[in-house]
C-alpha cells in the first residue's frame, strides 16, 4: 500500500490548479517547504507572497486578494491558522463571506517530534463552529486532490486540514468528490464506523478484521466535517451502533458533529455511539507512530471500540 501526506498531494495539485487558474494564489508565513508551496512559488512567483511569521496578517491580505478576484489559498501549520489568526478568520473571511481558503497543514499529533506546542488537536473544533465555514480533511493523497479542486470551485470560505506523515492510499480512484456528501466505502449490518482523515484507512483495516470475527461492518470516509452529512449518518445509525473515529479532540470535532445530528434527528430506535479520538488532552513529543500508539489510535483500538458497542 502506497503511503503519501496529504500535505505533499495538496503542493502537487495546488501547482496544477494554478497552471489551469490564474486567479489562484498563494500566501504562506514562512512556511513554504513545509506547507509543500515551494513549486507553487517557482512556477508562479507573481502570485505566491511570503507574509513572514504573520499568520493574522496572511488571512487579511488574502480576504483582500479575494475582493479583487483572486482565488487565496493562505497556506501554515493547522495549530497558527486556526489559533493565531482565528479572530481574521472570523472577521475577514467568515463574517463578509470573502473567498479565502485556510490550508491547515500538519493537523493531529502525526506531527511527530515538534511536539504538543504545534500538534493542532482543536482546530476542527475551532473552525466548524464559525458561521459561513466549510470544513474538509480528505483522507489520503487522492482525495487530497479531490478537496483541494472542490475548495477552488467553492464560493466561500474553506478550511482544508492536512497531515505531515504519509498515509495509506485507501480510497477508490474514480469518485465523485462533492463537498458535504460522505463516502460510503463497505456496506454492513452490524457497526457502522465513521471515520475523517487518517483515520478512514485505519477503519477498513478494522473493518476487515472485525468481519473475520463474524461482525457486518459499515464504513464510512467524511472528508467534509461542515456542512455535515446528516444523511449518511441517519443511514448509518440503522444498524443501531456507531464509532466515530478522528486524529481529534473528542470535544466539539467530528465525533462531536455525529453526536449533535443523532440527537437532534427523533430516530425510531435507540443508537448506541463511541466517540475515538484524543481525550480532552494535548499531544505530546514522538514519532507519529509512537503517538499513535499512546494516544490509542490504531487499529486495534479501533476494534476493541466496536466490540463493546
Amino acid at each position: 500500500m502506497t503511503n503519501i501526506s496529504t500535505r505533499d498531494a495538496f503542493g502537487k495539485t495546488i501547482t496544477e490548479l494554478g497552471r489551469e487558474n490564474t486567479a489562484v494564489a498563494v500566501l504562506n508565513a514562512d512556511l513554504m517547504s513545509a506547507t509543500k508551496t515551494g513549486d507553487f512559488n517557482k512556477n508562479f512567483p507573481d502570485r505566491c507572497f511570503n507574509l513572514g511569521i504573520a499568520e493574522a496578517d496572511m488571512v487579511d491580505f488574502a480576504a483582500g486578494l479575494a475582493t479583487t478576484g483572486f482565488i487565496p489559498f493562505a497556506c501554515t501549520f493547522a495549530v497558527f491558522a486556526a489559533g493565531r489568526a482565528f479572530d481574521q478568520i472570523r472577521q475577514s473571511v467568515c463574517y463578509p463571506h470573502t473567498n479565502v481558503k485556510i490550508v491547515g497543514t500538519h493537523g493531529g499529533i502525526t506531527v511527530g517530534e515538534d511536539g504538543a506546542t504545534h500538534q493542532a488537536v482543536e482546530d476542527i473544533a475551532l473552525m466548524r463552529a464559525l458561521p459561513n465555514m466549510t470544513v474538509l480533511v480528505p483522507a489520503d493523497a487522492g482525495e487530497t486532490e479531490k478537496a483541494v479542486a472542490a475548495a477552488a470551485a467553492y464560493d466561500g470560505p474553506v478550511y482544508l486540514r492536512l497531515g505531515r506523515s504519509p498515509v495509506p492510499v485507501c480510497m477508490p480512484d474514480t469518485y465523485e468528490f462533492k463537498i458535504g456528501r460522505a463516502m460510503r466505502l463497505r456496506q454492513g449490518k452490524d457497526i457502522a464506523i465513521l471515520a475523517t482523515g487518517i483515520m478512514v484507512s485505519m477503519a477498513l483495516q478494522a473493518a476487515e478484521k472485525l468481519e473475520a470475527e463474524g461482525k457486518s461492518v459499515s464504513v464510512y470516509d467524511f472528508h467534509t466535517i461542515k456542512p455535515i452529512d446528516k444523511d449518511a449518518i441517519r443511514e448509518a445509525a440503522q444498524c443501531g451502533r456507531i464509532l466515530t473515529a478522528e486524529e481529534h479532540s473528542i470535544v466539539g470535532g467530528f465525533g462531536s458533529s455525529v453526536d449533535e445530528v443523532i440527537c437532534q434527528s427523533n430516530l425510531p430506535e435507540p443508537v448506541k455511539v463511541y466517540n475515538m479520538g484524543i481525550n480532552d488532552t494535548f499531544g505530546s513529543t514522538g514519532s507519529a507512530d509512537v503517538l499513535l500508539q499512546a494516544y490509542g489510535l490504531t487499529v486495534d483500538k479501533m476494534i476493541a471500540h466496536a466490540l463493546t458497542l
